[in-house]
């Protein structure tokens, strides 16, 4: 199983930028797919988690600026981020809880891109 993260780089405040993260491999179904960022010195934190049913999770300081969707049919993810800050600086993790075809549940990483924003 691979999770493959594309987009990011860098833009100046107020701009947008989208991620998408595909999952592949030996998968039976996905429970819930999200984003996770890390700061320099900063803990890696959750930044916006849908499951299954759409049900959506975010961050305080993201709400009402990003929107996490999911395209189940093809294992994918995508986290448009809006009226971006500086703060917003981070790597961006995909992350997936994987349900193999032996029923276990597997948390899955994606490779992590850089997301910086300029004042």
């Amino acid at each position: 199983v691979q999770l493959q993260a594309s987009g990011g780089g860098l833009v100046q405040a107020g701009g947008s930028l989208r991620l998408s993260c595909a999952a592949s491999g030996r998968i039976s179904s996905i429970n819930g797919m999200g984003w996770y960022r890390q700061a320099p010195g900063k803990q890696r934190e959750l930044v916006a988690a849908i499951y299954s049913g759409g049900i959506t999770n975010y961050t305080d300081s993201v709400k009402g600026r990003f929107t996490i969707s999911r395209d189940s049919a093809k294992n994918t993810v995508v986290l448009q981020m809006n009226s971006l800050k500086p703060e917003d600086t981070a790597v961006y993790y995909c992350n997936a809880g994987i349900v193999l075809f032996s029923r276990d549940i597997v948390p899955y990483w994606g490779q992590g891109t850089q997301v910086t924003v300029s004042s």
